[in-house]
């Protein structure tokens, strides 16, 4: 008997950590979500999620922030949103980072900026190029946003694509396009060359004026890209907000990720 009160050990912890690693995929994929949303999402009890979720937060792994109020403001604490943070994010993928990052610094040094620059290009045009057609197959850039945001989770960037703005004079209506992993965020974060040229090559398959809002490399919890409904600047200005670098963005509907 107590044979099998041991054996019944491991596949206890396998199952804890299974599911542990479902709520953190889907922090990851669906972005900052209250405990409540995962414990719907995953069909577990909300007890369930917050012992994975105090665990993640014990471990470095998760963080939280208020949720936005809606309405009137009421009694009690506004609700915790849950997020992943570099060390959870990398549970998906960050090898070979450092190697990466020496590699690329070897090229600046040896090589010059453009160099790096073109190495970028040629990264992203590895990335994209083989889903060009199914891409550009529509006029509509927001129709080509959401065929951009299936190649880019195929590739490993946990994309999606949500409508923003509401038609009217004036309004700088369209898409957000979020990556909610960015496997190469440690490099991007010294080489933002990576991320520029992501943002021009994003441009040229949307075949519109896009706006990068946001960055995992800069420490956002997405990368957020604005695609305004028709070609061309936006419409109307919309909120600045400056990020870590110093650099402004213009963030439409608050950057709010997709």
């Amino acid at each position: 008997m107590p044979r099998a009160t041991v054996n019944a050990v491991p596949s206890q912890v396998s199952a804890e950590g299974k599911t542990r690693s479902e709520v953190a995929r889907l922090l990851l994929e669906q972005g900052p979500m209250t405990a409540v949303v995962v414990a719907e999402q995953l069909g577990i009890s909300p007890a369930a999620v917050r012992r994975h979720l105090d665990a993640l937060l014990a471990d470095g792994e998760a963080e939280t922030r208020d949720a936005p109020r809606r309405g009137p403001r009421g009694r009690g604490r506004p609700a915790k949103l849950f997020l992943l943070t570099e060390a959870g994010r990398a549970r998906f993928g960050h090898a070979y980072d450092d190697l990466a990052v020496s590699a690329i610094r070897f090229l600046a040094e040896h090589a010059g900026e453009d160099a790096v620059r073109a190495f970028a290009e040629q990264r992203i045009e590895k990335l994209v190029g083989p889903h060009r057609s199914a891409i550009t197959g529509s006029s509509d850039p927001a129709t080509r946003a959401e065929a951009l945001a299936t190649a880019l989770t195929r590739e490993g960037y946990a994309a999606s694509t949500r409508q923003v703005g509401t038609p009217a004079p004036g309004q700088n209506v369209g898409a957000q396009l979020c990556q909610h992993h960015c496997p190469v965020a440690h490099v991007a974060a010294e080489f933002p060359q990576l991320c520029e040229a992501e943002t021009e090559a994003f441009a040229e398959l949307l075949g519109t004026h896009v706006q990068r809002l946001a960055t995992i490399a800069r420490g956002d919890s997405a990368c957020t890209t604005h695609v305004p409904a028709t070609a061309g600047p936006p419409a109307h200005p919309e909120p600045v907000r400056t990020v870590p670098s110093g650099r402004t963005a213009r963030i439409p509907n608050g950057g709010k990720p997709a």
